[in-house]
């Protein structure tokens, strides 16, 4: 039998926790889903889809809106403050909006056409089985609910990329011609991507109708940053336990990270975390060192992780080629080139009876392996051979032997 202290037996293992003073006072206002009331150095973009959404509190047509920008530069944020703030004033005058947001990256929620319906649907107050029903009967039944009053109904389909990879685009084509058909309503789309070239990839058809007005949120520069996790600070922490190199610090990180104030937020988060747990009562720039590297393993072991099976595939052969070329006695060139990946990828494809891609395919999920700042690519020229792409790994030798391990125990 476990032998029961006489501390245990008095006192709850949690009452330490719960009697010490917290480095905190609202954790919350320091994630990325918090809207604060305030957003610095947005103001124009919030003007200017203000200005796209404004005509529909005189229920008039909307313009569909197509908002771009890297990681953490505000779209999300900003787009759901303006919707909030619109769905305010239109309950205030009682106009009949109906604004919808998903996250089209959410499992089970809207990662595929059926899922993506089935959940406008139950946001429109019909409930449809997980499973089962043909798209057309999805599609139907979403027209018969949206023009069943007369309403303007606003979809915000954020990380809509990821559904692009998944389905194609006929569900962005469905969508932005159902206004042709409506007799009560009318529906607007705000598309939301983190992919710069996600247009060039839609069909035609698609790019007409719904590129009708176009945002760019360009990154945030260290100084206007550090001015974002100021004000995050006077919410979420106590008094006078973050110190102003910290601040300046995880601006400078991020800064280098695109201009990215959700890597930011959580840098300064997760530093509290830590000097939370050592006991500390002030938050250090040693602390964000910690920080930095344990969500930098978090973030690229779990995008890797999520990864469809051929882009696993294709990032095991550049780590599979990059070893193959260490292990060399004579290593005179370091590039890995685009065409020996393929060869490795063929090979891999082979042992794991898995399908291959054609070169084009695998040279697209390279560049969105680039995207996801797992590996970087730069183009060079091989004279009169054409151009290929120069190929190396962008993450540290910790994480890199945590994927590396997750990859060869797949595919290996």
């Amino acid at each position: 039998m476990e032998l029961v202290t006489e501390k245990s037996l008095s006192q709850n293992i949690f009452s330490d926790y719960v009697e010490k003073p917290s480095l905190f006072s609202n954790k919350k206002s320091l994630t990325a889903a918090f809207i604060p009331s305030k957003i610095p150095h947005r103001d124009s973009e919030i003007t200017q889809l203000t200005a796209v959404l404004a005509p529909a509190l005189r229920g008039y047509h909307i313009n569909n809106v197509f908002i771009y920008g890297t990681c953490g530069t505000g779209k999300t944020i900003c787009s759901r403050f303006v919707i909030s703030q619109l769905e305010d004033m239109a309950r205030k005058n009682k106009n009949r909006i109906k604004t919808v947001y998903i996250n089209c990256k959410m499992k089970k929620v809207a990662d595929t056409e059926y899922r993506l319906f089935a959940q406008l649907l139950k946001e429109l107050g019909e409930t449809v089985p997980d499973t089962g029903l043909p798209t057309d009967v999805l599609y139907r039944k979403f027209f018969e609910q949206v023009d069943k009053d007369k309403q303007i109904m606003i979809i915000v389909l954020d990380e809509i990329d990821a559904l692009f990879k998944k389905v194609g685009d006929d569900f962005l084509y469905n969508l932005t011609r159902i206004n042709t058909e409506l007799k009560n309503s009318s529906l607007a789309i705000i598309g939301i991507t983190n992919d710069l070239s996600f247009r060039d990839k839609l069909d035609i058809r698609v790019k007409s109708s719904l590129s009708e007005e176009e945002m760019l949120f360009k990154p945030y520069n260290a100084l206007q940053l550090k001015n974002i996790l100021e004000e995050r600070v006077n919410n979420g922490f106590t008094a006078g336990v973050v110190d102003e190199a910290v601040l300046n610090k995880c601006a400078a990180l991020a800064a280098q990270e695109h201009g990215d104030a959700r890597r930011a937020l959580d840098l300064l988060r997760v530093a509290g975390e830590i000097a939370e747990r050592l006991g500390e009562t002030s938050i250090t720039e040693e602390h964000v060192d910690i920080a930095e590297e344990k969500i930098d393993m978090d973030r690229v072991t779990e995008t890797v992780k999520t990864q469809p099976k051929q882009s696993q595939a294709v990032l095991y052969s550049i780590l599979k080629l990059n070893t193959e070329l260490k292990a060399k006695e004579k290593w005179v060139d370091s590039r890995l080139l685009t065409g020996d990946i393929y060869s490795m990828y063929k090979q891999i494809c082979v042992n794991n009876n898995l399908k291959q891609l054609t070169q084009r395919r695998v040279s697209d999920l390279i560049s969105e392996l680039d995207m996801l700042s797992i590996i970087t690519t730069k183009v060079i020229s091989k004279g009169r051979y054409g151009r290929t792409r120069d190929i190396s790994l962008a993450v540290n030798e910790h994480v890199l032997e945590k994927i590396t391990k997750f990859l060869t125990e797949k595919f290996g």
